[in-house]
């Protein structure tokens, strides 16, 4: 993990807070914890090679495998949040968002496959590495606006930089490569500018027939934090009102991105996990 992504995750929120001798304080302290948490960074794991000695993880379900590589999507994890120095005790499971029953109800069917997946949000890979063993003929792409997080490498995973509230950042690293998906899961930023721009941009990218996942659909509505500076509706009420077959409009999508979704969704379908609510979109064929 470099310096600045250590910053973005673990200061840069209080240090904006900050007043002036504080942040001094808490630049200071970011260097030290820094040092000291490199000794704490996790290797690389080659998965390509790990498989060799683990082969029965392709023959596992999508919550074993959540589970296996410490995902949030599953139904239990280690919580993955704290500073590396401070995670290195912890082995105590915590409830996580439990959506892994919905993952498995669209997923089982696709698991043999030849494809193209892409997470948008894949902090350490945990949920990629899982997609790995589960989709044995996939090819993942873990997109993060902090890539050197991602701990995994393989012939069929690819670690790319997206940054998924600029719409620049989505052209250029994933549109402008003119790869198609039968699978998106966004699970980035949550805010309400982002969850919109990933999946209106993003749904021409999606193989006819293609499932796209929002996770956390309800952050907008429930975490001011989430729609600071930013124009209602959020996504979660645009869904609505296409599922109601109302207009509706919104400053971040375009006409033609919206003609677009509207002549080529097929459905739509909330679900609550532990914590928060996902929605899956799926496409015509």
């Amino acid at each position: 993990m470099k310096l600045k992504t250590f910053y973005r995750i673990y200061f840069r929120h209080r240090i904006r807070k900050a007043k002036f001798f504080l942040k001094i304080y808490l630049y200071f302290s970011l260097l030290i914890r820094y040092f000291i948490n490199l000794f704490y960074f996790e290797k690389k794991v080659d998965l390509d090679e790990y498989a060799k000695k683990n082969n029965y993880l392709f023959d596992k379900n999508i919550h074993y495998l959540f589970e296996y590589f410490n995902s949030d999507k599953g139904i239990k994890f280690i919580d993955q949040y704290p500073e590396p120095f401070k995670r290195r005790n912890r082995n105590e499971k915590v409830t996580a968002h439990g959506y892994s029953e919905f993952y498995e109800k669209y997923f089982n069917k696709l698991k043999n496959e030849s494809m193209n997946i892409l997470e948008i949000g894949s902090f350490y890979g945990s949920a990629s590495a899982g997609l790995y063993f589960y989709f044995k003929n996939a090819n993942i792409y873990g997109a993060d606006i902090n890539p050197d997080m991602f701990k995994y490498k393989s012939n069929r995973i690819k670690s790319i930089y997206v940054d998924s509230g600029s719409r620049k950042s989505i052209d250029e690293n994933i549109v402008g490569k003119k790869i198609s998906f039968k699978i998106i899961i966004e699970d980035a930023s949550h805010s309400l500018k982002d969850q919109i721009i990933s999946l209106f941009i993003l749904f021409k990218c999606l193989d006819p027939g293609g499932i796209f996942i929002v996770e956390e659909l309800d952050f907008p509505e429930k975490r001011e934090d989430m729609r600071i500076n930013q124009s209602l509706p959020a996504l979660k009420q645009i869904l609505k009102s296409v599922i109601d077959n109302n207009d509706f409009s919104s400053e971040y999508i375009n006409k033609d991105e919206k003609d677009y979704f509207l002549n080529n969704f097929e459905s739509i379908n909330f679900y609550k996990g532990n914590f928060n609510e996902m929605a899956v979109i799926k496409k015509k064929q």
